[in-house]
C-alpha cells in the first residue's frame, strides 16, 4: 500500500491508496467456517446480558447516588424492554453460552472511581451492545433488529437526559488530564 499526500486546504494530511491485490488479499475467508447460529447465538447472549449489566449500572447510580427516581425509572424500562426483545428465544441463547472457555473472560478492566466515569463508561456499553444486537439478529431474528435500534436510541436520549440533568454533579467530580492535571471549573465550562 502507498501513502499518497493531500495537497489540498482541509483534507487529511495522508490518505493510504489500496490496489486491488491489496483488496483481494485481505477479502479471502473473510468469514471463517466456524462462524455458524452457535457463533451468532453467542454473540447475542453475550450482547444482552452486557447491555443489561451496563443498564442495571447507570439505574443504580441514578437510583441509589443522585436519588432519580424519574430518570432511574426510565433507565429501568428501557432495561426490561431489551430483556423481552428476545425472551422467547432465552433457551437457545443460553444453550450456547460458554463463559469458561470466553477468550475475553481474563481481559483487565480499567477501573473506575467517579460516578461521572462509572454511568459514562455504561452508557457507552450499552450502546455499543445495542448495536452489535441490532446487527447480528439481522441474521437470525430480523424482527428484533428494529426493536434494538429503537433501544439503542433511547439509550442515547436517556444519556442525554442523565447528562443535562445532573451536568453539575457529573462535572464535578474529579477528572485528570492526559497531563495528570486537574482541570478548573472555569476550563470545564
Amino acid at each position: 500500500m502507498a501513502l499518497k499526500k493531500c495537497k489540498t486546504k482541509g483534507e487529511a494530511k495522508d490518505k493510504i491508496k489500496v490496489s486491488s491485490s491489496d483488496v483481494s488479499r485481505h477479502t479471502e475467508n473473510v468469514i471463517p467456517e466456524s462462524f455458524n447460529r452457535e457463533s451468532a447465538l453467542r454473540i447475542i447472549d453475550a450482547n444482552l446480558n452486557r447491555c443489561r449489566e451496563g443498564l442495571r449500572a447507570v439505574e443504580d447510580g441514578l437510583r441509589f447516588v443522585l436519588n432519580d427516581s424519574f430518570l432511574y425509572k426510565k433507565i429501568r424500562r428501557i432495561r426490561h424492554s431489551v430483556d423481552k426483545i428476545l425472551r422467547s428465544s432465552y433457551d437457545e441463547l443460553i444453550k450456547e453460552r460458554d463463559s469458561f472457555d470466553d477468550s475475553g473472560r481474563k481481559m483487565p478492566e480499567i477501573s473506575k472511581k467517579e460516578l461521572a466515569g462509572i454511568i459514562t463508561a455504561n452508557f457507552k456499553r450499552t450502546q455499543e451492545s445495542l448495536r452489535v444486537l441490532e446487527e447480528y439478529s439481522k441474521t437470525l431474528f430480523p424482527k428484533a433488529s428494529a426493536d434494538f435500534k429503537k433501544r439503542r436510541y433511547a439509550a442515547y436520549n436517556a444519556e442525554k437526559s442523565v447528562y443535562l440533568k445532573h451536568r453539575k454533579f457529573l462535572l464535578q467530580t474529579k477528572c485528570k488530564r492526559a497531563d495528570g492535571t486537574t482541570p478548573t471549573k472555569k476550563s470545564l465550562r
